[in-house]
């Protein structure tokens, strides 16, 4: 059952940003100390997916939580957009080898996705077929 506890959206975005700072920051000294700082983004990423379930089996998320992290997620799309530019100006500037960056690329990235298609289609089908015998 999540929590009640409302905050306005402008705090609740705060805290949440809050929140992953603290768990990456963590992560970084932590793995500092191991002396394996380059795995401190991985380590935050899985610290704070361990805390997020743990948070949601034991008091449930938080409706405001919820809602900052979709606001982020929706909006740090935008980060994105100078990269992208910049990709696109240096991916013009490989003269003859541009067409075949471009294959390996579509190609890298059209085989997983068959492969994930085939891998749901099957998972699906198995899902249909198991209800209608419990149906």
């Amino acid at each position: 059952m999540p929590s009640s506890f409302k905050l306005p959206p402008w705090l609740a975005i705060l805290v949440t940003l809050i929140m992953v700072v603290a768990v990456r920051e963590s992560a970084v000294i932590i793995c500092r100390s191991f002396g394996i700082e380059q795995a401190s983004n991985v380590v935050a990423m899985v610290a704070m997916f361990l805390i997020l379930v743990i948070w949601r089996m034991t008091k449930g998320l938080p409706k405001w939580l919820t809602r900052a992290s979709n606001v982020l997620l929706v909006d740090s799309g935008f980060a994105f957009l100078p990269v992208s530019a910049g990709a696109g100006i240096l991916l013009f500037g490989l003269g003859d080898e541009l067409w075949g960056v471009m294959l390996t690329m579509a190609i890298s990235t059209l085989i997983p996705l068959w492969g994930l298609a085939i891998l749901a289609n099957r998972w699906l089908n198995n899902a249909k077929k198991g209800s209608n015998k419990h149906g």
